[in-house]
């Protein structure tokens, strides 16, 4: 009882860097038409203050299990969240488009640090019996950040400016440097191993590159040329860290990790389902707003459902598992996830709202039962010793699964545009990403199949 009592503490605490960065990321979701507006420039542009973040996070990720080893867990954490407040303020005063987009980057350095050394915090005080428990304890108050982000997003957007909605990251950064100092134990990892600072160059320069190339396309940036070199400088890096990886004993993103079959399978269907939810929070704002002309208020009023829908299942999340596998569910959710994206793509004008409230009521709750799923059996058969270089990997690929989203969706926008001489965005560019997005959630299916049907069973106890 202790341990589970101490379990909760730790989940709680951690819960606070979820809330702070989900609140800020559906905040802001929110508020890119206005952003738009403000800054004068197009509302799919804005999307780079999305995806600037991403590629803060894609530098700094892989290296986050061996800072924390380094120096500490407890330390790290307040350093990350202390780094996310400053870049917090600096994005609030932006008066460009490419000054919010670097302190978005910034922001992404703390939230490459409180992310996945958080979860590292987690898995070593955690007995893996409790592991999916635990979990969704832990979900369910950062569950409040994107419940509560689209309807303080609109109402503090329309009422006063979008700028204030960074400001209201500062209480909750500061209730987590609280917590942190208090609950948080300074874990480092007993063993000394040499920082991996190639490794480091090479994995963090070539994501960042692919980031910003993947970015220029989906915009169809001019010139065309430069989008192709940053692609291919990216990949070229990507590849000379394959082989440095090969000779060093802790590469900063270790691909022997995925001879796991239960991690890799994790990996790879989560992929699809995170490219889904990465695309959601840019494509329902702006479908709302810009498509439909509905306000700030309206659109965070509808955007709502999605995150209560994730708090209603929460709950249901360890009985699900236990009565009917990892396998089973994680299958079925995949075509539900596909299914929401599909209806809210045919969505009609002149409709009663409410009915695209209940798709993502519906889309919420089977993205919370997914990613519970993806987060849990990811290491069930770990380790303990590989779980810092596996919260560092797995946390890299899930971000950039999730910027791969928005730039896919933004891409999609742009050439339904293109090909139908639209100067701007219409309704119509929308909804061909959202079938888009939508096809492509489809392939968690047949990658969720190939897990064994006992699977995850350590974790989830189906079949005991």
């Amino acid at each position: 009882m202790p341990l589970l009592r101490r379990s909760q503490i730790i989940a709680l605490t951690i819960s606070c860097f979820l809330f702070m960065e989900q609140l800020d990321g559906t905040i802001l979701a929110t508020a890119l038409p206005s952003i738009a507006t403000s800054l004068h420039v197009d509302p799919v542009e804005v999307s780079i203050a999305l995806t600037s973040y991403i590629v803060g996070l894609a530098i700094f990720i892989p290296a986050s299990g061996a800072v924390a080893d380094r120096f500490g867990s407890r330390t790290t954490l307040m350093v990350a969240i202390g780094l996310f407040v400053a870049c917090s303020i600096l994005c609030a005063q932006a008066q460009t488009l490419p000054v919010l987009a670097v302190g978005r980057m910034m922001q992404g350095v703390g939230g490459a640090l409180m992310m996945p050394v958080g979860r590292l915090v987690l898995l070593r005080s955690v007995a893996k019996s409790e592991l999916l428990k635990t979990m969704t304890w832990m979900m369910m108050p950062a569950t409040l950040g994107p419940m509560l982000g689209p309807v303080i997003g609109g109402i503090v957007t329309q009422t006063l400016s979008w700028r204030w909605n960074f400001y209201l990251n500062i209480p909750v950064g500061l209730l987590g440097l609280f917590m942190t100092w208090r609950h948080i134990p300074q874990l480092r990892e007993p063993r000394k191993t040499p920082f991996d600072r190639m490794g480091m160059v090479l994995a963090g320069g070539g994501l960042a590159l692919l980031s910003v190339g993947a970015e220029m396309i989906s915009h169809a940036t001019k010139p065309y040329w430069l989008s192709a070199v940053l692609v291919a400088i990216g990949a070229g890096l990507f590849i000379l860290y394959s082989r440095h990886m090969k000779h060093c004993e802790a590469p900063v993103l270790d691909f022997r990790l995925m001879r796991v079959p239960t991690f890799r399978l994790s990996v790879f269907s989560g992929a699809a389902s995170r490219l889904a939810a990465g695309a959601l929070p840019f494509l329902v704002p702006a479908l709302l707003q810009v498509g439909f002309d509905l306000s700030p208020i309206q659109s965070g009023m509808i955007i709502f459902a999605a995150p209560v829908g994730a708090l209603c299942a929460r709950p249901y999340v360890p009985r699900i598992f236990r009565r009917f596998g990892f396998r089973r569910v994680m299958m079925t959710l995949g075509w539900g996830a596909g299914l929401t994206f599909g209806l809210v793509a045919l969505f009609p004008a002149g409709w009663p709202y409410w009915t695209l409230t209940l798709v993502l009521i519906l889309s919420g709750a089977v993205q919370a039962i997914q990613f519970s799923a993806y987060n849990s059996i990811a290491y069930a058969d770990l380790p303990e010793p590989r779980m810092s270089a596996a919260t560092s990997f797995y946390a890299t690929f899930q971000q950039i699964m999730l910027s791969s989203g928005i730039c896919v969706a933004a891409l999609a926008v742009t050439m339904s545009r293109i090909a139908h001489h639209h100067l701007t965005a219409q309704t119509a560019d929308f909804r061909v990403s959202f079938l888009v997005i939508g096809l492509l959630s489809c392939l968690a299916v047949p990658l969720a199949a190939r897990l064994a049907p006992n699977a995850g069973a350590n974790i989830s106890g189906h079949g005991q």
